[in-house]
């Protein structure tokens, strides 16, 4: 296998961290077409998810591009 478990958890964390910034950036629909949602323009929605999304991102690229050391099974028949 080309990764290790480590690896394959780094990028299933970054996967939920990407998920959970999309979760945040959602909502803030209109209600009526006459009416306007000011709702859009908060901080949650402009600032905190787009950073999210990009830590989700290079904690996936970490998983990717790391090595972490496999425990090699000792073979030596005493």
């Amino acid at each position: 296998m080309p990764f290790g478990k480590m690896n394959y958890v780094l990028m299933g964390v970054g996967a939920l961290v990407i998920v959970l910034g999309f979760i945040l950036m959602s909502g803030g629909a209109e209600h009526t077409a006459t009416e306007f949602d000011e709702s859009i323009y908060s901080f949650r929605r402009i600032t905190l998810a787009p950073i999210v999304v990009i830590l989700g991102f290079i904690v996936v690229g970490l998983g990717i591009m790391l090595r972490f050391k496999r425990k090699e099974a000792n073979n030596d028949v005493k």
